[in-house]
């Protein structure tokens, strides 16, 4: 099976904006940038791990959470 050169470059294009999703759905935030994400205090942002609300990805040394864990935390 042969194929175009627009067939291919349509594959690539395909391929790359499921990649670029891909990327933005597990980018990982540390607690600043969630703090600049939703605008909400150090603090409050603190509070809501404590409570158990916001959960982190990763507990040991700095913590790090999933950029759609926080979209869904914000959804509630």
């Amino acid at each position: 099976m042969l194929y175009t050169i627009d067939d291919i470059m349509r594959k690539l294009d395909s391929i790359e904006s499921n990649i670029q999703t891909n990327k933005s759905n597990n980018e990982l935030m540390t607690i600043r940038d969630i703090v600049r994400y939703t605008s909400f205090s150090d603090a409050t942002i603190r509070r809501y791990i404590r409570r158990g609300t916001l959960k982190p990805f990763k507990e040991d040394g700095k913590k790090l959470f999933r950029k759609t864990d926080v979209d869904n935390w914000l959804k509630g």
